[in-house]
């Protein structure tokens, strides 16, 4: 009976706790818009995101769900880097290969810098205070001074790059799609240090990081996720999530690892251990939501959405139906 009773007691408890930690869309903001969509990128200090649109980046209030102004003049927008300290930003226009620089409180326009083929991902290193380019097609890294706005130089990643992310100690890491491999850049000799498998994660595009555990999120288009731990250079664990993964982030308060997918969900991941991981639940959004960011600061998971019309004949996305654009805020129950 006194075993009953503790299976008991410990079952409750784990129900309760899984209760305690369910998330669920508490907001959807309309934002309108014509074009299609990629990176979400929160700039917490100001509780603003980054949504990039196809020839532009709308800048979001994350509390009011409005548009607080665009960056404009970009032609194919992928990814949004924010150098606080220089009081700039930066967005990737991968159409005509190059960055846009612009002011982080008027969003003027301030100067263009060239990249390479398929300019995409972009992320700042607040160590060495550079920026670094993930460049698909060209199989490179452009690497950028943030205050004068300048290219200081490019790099050979040896594999397609998809998303990436500063570790804040000098190393900036990268997912190689193409040939499943994580990357590691030194971001001061700006310099390729070493490189590992994220098998058996195959086509890894998203990264989130733990820098708290050393540990590199990177969800693939295999089903997977897979977690590395960036010291040793080794994959450490992998967790199925959904499909079409396209964005990841890590929560450190919560011990949760996120995983956006476009057949419709979000994967919620508990960090038990550095190195033990389990699916704790799986967050229906709609279809086509493979895009995501997350606030440490309120701990809140955005991701974006629209209405399709009918997909054209042939390969290809379907279309985004006028103003039906939105932001969904994703939060855990209190």
């Amino acid at each position: 009976m006194r075993n009953l009773a503790m299976v008991l007691t410990l079952a409750t408890a784990g129900l309760l706790l899984a209760q305690s930690s369910s998330y669920r869309v508490t907001h959807t903001y309309v934002l309108g818009g014509d074009g299609s969509w990629d990176y979400v990128v929160p700039d917490p200090p100001h509780h603003r995101l980054f949504v990039a649109r196809q020839n532009r980046v709308m800048v979001v209030d994350e509390d009011r769900g409005t548009l607080l102004g665009e960056v404009t003049g970009i032609q194919g927008a992928h990814g949004t880097a924010v150098a606080e300290a220089t009081g700039h930003g930066f967005a990737t226009s991968g159409n005509d290969q190059s960055v846009v620089m612009f002011d982080l409180k008027t969003f003027q326009t301030l100067g263009r810098i060239p990249a390479a083929e398929d300019a995409d991902a972009i992320v700042y290193d607040g160590a060495s205070n550079r920026v670094f380019t993930l460049n698909g097609d060209a199989h490179s890294s452009t690497v950028i001074d943030p205050r004068e706005g300048t290219l200081i130089t490019n790099i050979a990643l040896g594999g397609k790059p998809e998303y990436g992310a500063s570790a804040g100690d000098g190393k900036v890491y990268a997912n190689l799609t193409d040939i499943s491999e994580v990357v590691e850049i030194d971001a001061k000799t700006a310099a390729v240090g070493r490189r590992w498998s994220t098998a058996p994660c195959k086509q890894p595009v998203s990264m989130a990081i733990d820098t708290g555990h050393h540990r590199l999120f990177s969800g693939c288009r295999s089903g997977v996720m897979a977690v590395s731990d960036y010291q040793a250079g080794k994959v450490v664990a992998t967790v199925p999530i959904g499909m079409g993964v396209d964005g990841a982030g890590y929560d450190a308060a919560s011990g949760s690892a996120f995983a956006s997918n476009a057949d419709g969900t979000l994967t919620v991941i508990h960090q038990d251990t550095p190195d033990e991981y389990r699916v704790a639940e799986t967050v229906s959004t709609p279809q086509g939501s493979r895009n995501m960011g997350l606030d440490p600061t309120n701990h809140r998971v955005f991701v974006v959405s629209a209405k399709f019309g009918p997909r054209p004949e042939g390969r290809g996305r379907p279309p985004v139906l006028p103003g039906s654009f939105s932001l969904l805020v994703i939060e855990r129950a209190p």
